[in-house]
């Protein structure tokens, strides 16, 4: 075994016992649950703009762009607009004419200038409408093609978060990634989201588990999420492993 290999395989013993340590992932989710109210996630820019992220999902997502080089990044959600400049940077380093595709139902306007004003944004097409609604969805799917990365972070509801796995999901094919934000309301503390349509028992996460019973092209990517262990999206690594 050359050095290289030794790495590898050093790597999967490492991931392998983060996945058996339950007593980290609770401190995580602590950790987590306590910088929710500084509003940790709201600090960070890339490349200019606000993505509203937690830098360890922006590094996951980061080796699963450059793994699976996809043509086109769908992403539901826009607010700044960070994270599709992030998108679409990774997309400039890979070369060729990959483009993202921004959703939201409402694209403010002064975010609309910033990113239209980005050198970016080039790789840039948005669409402003609902997400979960069938001509939006028919719309997205006539603009894309070749190999698609989906990524759901819009509104973080069962119903449309479901929907939008439903209208999405079809897009990505095998080896492809279909990744759900906000997954990890499921495990936060209610009062968080006193203010919100969504929480425990509605969210995103109760949405990928009914997605998953009905949908077997697509597996939980465990891995990632033990790599991580403080991420937004607790089994919503979603891996496709069929056409």
């Amino acid at each position: 075994m050359d050095s290289l290999e030794q790495f590898e395989a050093d790597k999967r013993s490492r991931v392998a016992g983060l996945a058996d340590d339950s007593e980290l992932r609770r401190q995580s989710r602590e950790w987590m649950a306590a910088s929710a109210p500084h509003g940790y996630t709201y600090n960070f820019e890339w490349l200019g703009v606000p993505v509203i992220q937690f830098p360890q999902d922006l590094v996951a997502l980061q080796e699963v762009i450059w793994r699976t080089r996809p043509d086109w990044i769908v992403e539901t959600g826009v607010a700044h607009g960070g994270s599709l400049v992030f998108s679409a940077s990774m997309l400039e380093l890979l070369g060729g004419e990959g483009k993202v595709l921004g959703i939201d139902i409402d694209i403010r306007e002064h975010n609309r200038k910033r990113l239209e004003a980005h050198p970016l944004f080039h790789r840039i097409e948005l669409i402003e409408g609902n997400a979960a609604s069938d001509d939006v969805a028919a719309r997205a799917t006539g603009m894309v093609n070749g190999r698609v990365l989906v990524i759901l972070d819009s509104n973080h509801t069962h119903k449309h978060v479901l929907r939008e796995l439903q209208l999405y999901s079809p897009l990505v094919k095998a080896d492809g990634y279909l990744v759900v934000f906000d997954t990890s309301i499921e495990e936060a503390p209610d009062e968080l989201f006193n203010d919100k349509p969504w929480g425990r028992g509605n969210n995103p996460m109760t949405a990928v588990r009914e997605f998953l019973e009905g949908n077997p092209r697509f597996e939980v990517d465990t891995d990632i999420e033990a790599r991580l262990q403080i991420t937004v999206a607790p089994s919503g690594w979603l891996r496709c492993v069929a056409d």
